[in-house]
């Protein structure tokens, strides 16, 4: 109840926006429509030839305290949408009302003019915002601080490093305090150190702001935001405040290039594969079994051992599973068949890929290896920002 008496901010009403595909054709359209408009003739709002929705019918409302997260493949139309917000395009279609003072970082070194110096658009950032001269003075030191510019905040931001740009960008948004804060994927360029420091100001700023935050991180996504957009060529293919459905209608939409073998020395064959997995989707704390049946192609004393390896959506290990029992094989054409129930998997939201390893455990010689052979998705009742979250027995007291 409390967050419905907040006011709104943000409000997003059916908003288009085209392009023309190339620009012969936006050339000629813009003239004829700047002839229209002074002529007085309506211009029709359907697409033309040579023209797509970058954005389609998107709406929705943000209030003070709210964070909306946009994901989306790239070509979604995050990027344009966020545009329009912060007033570069003009939409096509639809209404935006914003409420007070705006902070943007929608494009590296968007609104830096680059021959002046860091203080000086500094200045420049805050006169545009509203806020007088003696107002920056105050929070300049801040700001310097903040950025870990230091000495180079007198240096024109044209020799400036894209990291540099974006800690600068940042400190400024956050330190002036607008009442709606958009943010791209900007903060992907700065270093893990920056980025979390961004992030323990973002929680300072959330109560009084709303955020608009794109990202391909879906992990940072769970973090902050409360509401999400799942965008897909211009169109809203899922809006609310349930963040782990958006996160895997997202994750939902990148397939693994299919199964790879990437080393076979043709001791043996992957005859059948299986999981108990129900639609290919993992439950936090529920046991699931792997099914593997391999046939010997050449003698070999014991069975090999089995590595299980559990990956990210970026291809990073993030765990993995040792499977050596042995049995002695009487000869060739024997199948080995692996059942290998993984306890209590510990997994928070997202997508992952295993990886198999069939090899020798006496010299770690390697007979098979295959990536990508399957995929699934994790589900559950909480995001967390974390690949994996561990478990523990607690005891607390009371001295």
């Amino acid at each position: 109840m409390e967050n419905q008496e907040k006011e709104i901010l943000v409000s997003v009403q059916n908003v288009s926006k085209k392009f023309s595909m190339d620009m012969k054709s936006s050339l000629k359209y813009g003239a004829l429509d700047i002839i229209k408009s002074t002529l007085g003739i309506a211009i029709k709002k359907d697409l033309r030839p040579k023209e797509f929705w970058a954005v389609k019918d998107i709406s929705f409302t943000l209030r003070r305290g709210e964070c909306i997260g946009l994901i989306g493949h790239n070509g979604a139309g995050k990027s344009t949408l966020l545009k329009i917000l912060n007033g570069l395009y003009a939409p096509d279609k639809g209404q935006i009302v914003m409420k007070g003072k705006i902070g943007a970082l929608i494009e590296l070194g968007a609104g830096f003019n680059p021959i002046l110096t860091g203080r000086e658009n500094i200045y420049n950032n805050a006169s545009i915002l509203g806020f007088t001269r003696k107002d920056v003075e105050d929070k300049m030191e801040s700001i310097i601080e903040f950025s870990e510019i230091g000495q180079f905040i007198d240096m024109p931001i044209q020799n400036y490093s894209s990291g540099m740009k974006v800690r600068l960008g940042f400190a400024i948004a956050a330190h002036l305090e607008p009442d709606i804060l958009i943010i791209d994927e900007v903060l992907a360029v700065g270093d893990l150190g920056f980025v979390l420091k961004c992030f323990k100001k973002i929680d300072e700023l959330l109560p009084h702001t709303a955020l608009i935050f794109v990202s391909h991180s879906m992990p940072m996504v769970s973090r902050i935001c409360n509401e999400i957009i799942l965008m897909d060529h211009g169109k809203v293919e899922y809006y609310g405040n349930d963040i782990g459905k958006g996160v895997q209608l997202y994750y939902s939409k990148f397939s693994n290039n299919g199964e790879n073998i990437v080393f076979d020395n043709g001791a043996l064959e992957l005859i059948s594969k299986a999981t108990d997995l129900k639609e290919n989707t993992i439950y936090r704390n529920t046991d699931f079994t792997l099914y593997f049946k391999i046939k010997l192609k050449k003698k070999i004393l014991h069975s090999p051992a089995l590595y299980i390896e559990f990956k990210d959506k970026e291809q990073k290990p993030v765990a993995g599973v040792y499977v050596d029992d042995e049995v002695q094989i009487s000869k060739e054409n024997d199948m080995v068949t692996y059942h290998v129930k993984i306890k209590n998997p510990l997994f928070t939201l997202g997508k992952y890929i295993i990886d198999v390893s069939f090899y020798n455990k006496g010299v770690t010689n390697t007979y098979l290896r295959i990536n990508n052979i399957f995929e699934f998705i994790v589900d559950g009742d909480q995001e967390q920002w974390v690949p994996f979250e561990l478990e523990a027995d607690n005891i607390i007291t009371l001295n």
